[in-house]
């Protein structure tokens, strides 16, 4: 009699299972119809306003990318007695200066013994505890390209590039 209770209560629970299965297979062919439907519309019925402003932000695309393609001027290495007691610490370091327009290139050519002598007197005015962490070196990237553009009629240069620097 037990062995008959038992049977019975399977297929019941089999029903269920199977009936729960076909709901959730129908909410989840629902929810793919529904996305495949959203995508269809905002990629395939495109009206020809939007392609108008689509050319728009092609052209705003290259400026950018125009923009983006700067080129460097590359300096000659740096070697300067730091502001320590006692002055045996020296750093040496090369710099490269980022610009964007060949006028600015032509600038900095002429403005050369200018900007070592810049460059030269505020390195000399550091300290070994001033340079010496990132957030030192940071500070003194920023310091550089203030002064820089200071004295830049031109343009302004982008960014200031340390390709070595050696505290000795």
């Amino acid at each position: 009699m037990a062995e008959e209770k038992v049977k019975d209560e399977e297929p019941k629970e089999g029903k269920k299972g199977s009936a729960l299965k076909f709901i959730i297979i129908g909410v989840a062919v629902l929810v793919l119809a529904g996305g495949g439907f959203v995508a269809w519309q905002l990629f395939f019925t495109q009206k020809p306003e939007d392609s108008a402003s689509e050319t728009v932000s092609l052209e705003d695309q290259d400026a950018k990318l125009e923009e983006a393609l700067s080129q460097t001027f590359t300096m000659e290495t740096f070697v300067v007695n730091l502001n320590d007691p006692g002055g045996k610490r020296y750093l040496k370091t090369n710099i490269e200066l980022e610009y964007v327009t060949a006028e600015m290139g032509e600038e900095l050519k002429h403005r050369l013994p200018q900007l070592r002598d810049l460059i030269l007197l505020l390195l000399s005015s550091k300290s070994l505890d001033d340079i010496q962490t990132v957030d030192g070196k940071i500070a003194l990237r920023r310091e550089l390209i203030q002064r820089i553009n200071q004295v830049l009629t031109t343009g302004k240069i982008r960014n200031l590039y340390f390709t070595e620097f050696v505290i000795q």
